[in-house]
C-alpha cells in the first residue's frame, strides 16, 4: 500500500509518500480500505515531536473507508461495510487494521468524509462538556480554539444543551463564521486578552466550564476565568508551548475543578464512550450536528495539508484522500 511516512519527527517536510507493507490483521481486527483521513491536532503534534512506534512511521488517529477483510473472531461487521476507525497511529495510509472497539459503522446520510471527522473531535467535545465538565442548561462555557475540530463540535453541543457559549479564535472572520454553529460571544485572542474579555462579558462572574485544548500559558488563564464551582477540562497542547506550572491556590476556596482528558483511555476502559460516538454519528445523520470540512488534500501531499493546518488558516477539519 501507499502511505505518508516519515523517518524522523519534525516539520511537515519530513513526510515521504512511499510504498510500504500492508498492515497485518489479527483475528480480532477488521481491515479497512481508507477513503478519507481526518487530520487531528494530535497528528501534527506527533509528527513534530511524538514517539515513533516504527520506522518508517505512519502517523494518524482517525480515518474512514470500507471493510475489505475480517479477522476470524470479529462479529458485528461485514466486508463492504462503511466504517470510521480510530487508533494510536496508522491513519495516513491506504489500508488500516482496527479493533471493533475503535470502529463504528457509518450511518446512511453521512458521507465517508464527514464520518472521518467525527469520533475524536465530537467525542472529545462531548466528554469534556458533559462527562467531565458537567455542563448544565443555563450555564456559561468558554471553548478555546473554536475554529478547530474540537471547538466546532463543542460549540454546537454546548448550544444544543442550552448553554451560553463563548469561544476564542485567531480572527474576527472565524468568530463570525462560528455564530452559525451556536457561538454567542467571540474573543479574538490575537487582539484581546481573553481573561479580561471573559470577565467583562460575564460581568466579573466568570464561566462555569472551560474546554482548554491549547494548554501552556493559556491554561492558567482558563483557571483564572472560572466562576465559583467552575470546571476546567484540559484536553491538549495545541498552542505548542511547553508545559507550564499553574497556580491553583484560589481553586480550593472557590470549590473549582481542573480535570485532564484523553479520549483514547475512555474508549479503552469503557464501552460508554463507544456508544457515545455511535450516537453522535447518528446526530450528524439526522442533521442535528454539522461536520465542517475546510479543505481536502491528496494523501500524497500530506506535507501540504499539515503545513496548511499549522498556518492557522483552517476552519474545521482538513481531510486527506488516498
Amino acid at each position: 500500500m501507499k502511505a505518508a511516512v516519515y523517518y524522523e519527527t519534525g516539520s511537515p517536510d519530513v513526510f515521504r509518500y512511499e510504498e510500504v507493507a500492508d498492515p497485518a490483521v489479527s483475528p480480532q481486527e477488521v481491515l479497512v480500505r481508507v477513503e478519507a483521513i481526518s487530520i487531528e491536532g494530535g497528528d501534527t503534534l506527533n509528527r513534530l515531536r511524538g514517539e515513533m512506534s516504527r520506522v518508517p512511521h505512519i502517523v494518524g488517529y482517525q480515518c474512514a473507508g470500507v471493510v475489505v477483510a475480517l479477522g476470524d473472531e470479529v462479529t458485528g461487521f461485514a466486508v463492504g461495510d462503511r466504517v470510521v476507525t480510530t487508533g494510536v497511529d496508522g491513519s495516513h495510509a491506504e489500508l488500516r487494521a482496527s479493533l471493533p472497539a475503535f470502529t463504528w459503522a457509518i450511518p446512511d446520510g453521512v458521507t465517508t468524509e464527514e464520518a472521518a471527522c467525527v469520533p475524536i473531535p465530537f467525542g472529545t467535545a462531548a466528554d469534556c462538556l458533559f462527562e467531565f465538565g458537567h455542563l448544565k442548561e443555563g450555564e456559561t462555557v468558554l471553548i478555546h480554539a473554536g475554529a478547530g475540530g474540537v471547538g466546532v463540535a463543542a460549540i454546537q453541543l454546548a448550544k444544543r444543551a442550552g448553554a451560553r457559549v463563548l469561544s476564542t479564535a485567531s480572527s474576527d472572520e472565524k468568530l463570525e463564521r462560528l455564530k452559525s454553529l451556536g457561538l454567542d460571544e467571540g474573543i479574538n485572542y490575537l487582539t484581546h486578552d481573553f481573561v479580561t474579555e471573559v470577565r467583562r462579558l460575564t460581568e466579573g462572574r466568570g464561566v462555569d466550564v472551560v474546554v482548554d485544548s491549547v494548554g501552556g500559558i493559556t491554561l492558567q488563564g482558563s483557571l483564572d476565568v472560572l466562576a465559583y464551582r467552575g470546571r476546567c477540562v484540559s484536553v491538549g497542547d495545541a498552542g505548542r508551548s511547553s508545559a507550564e506550572r499553574v497556580d491553583i491556590s484560589r481553586m480550593r476556596g472557590n470549590n473549582q475543578t481542573l480535570s485532564g482528558y484523553f479520549m483514547g483511555a475512555e474508549l479503552f476502559f469503557y464501552s460508554r464512550a463507544h456508544d457515545m460516538v455511535a450516537a453522535l454519528l447518528d446526530d450528524v445523520a439526522k442533521g442535528e450536528l454539522r461536520v465542517v470540512i475546510d479543505r481536502e488534500f491528496p494523501l500524497s501531499d500530506a506535507e501540504g495539508a499539515h503545513a496548511y493546518i499549522e498556518s492557522r488558516q483552517s476552519f474545521g477539519r482538513v481531510v486527506l484522500i488516498p
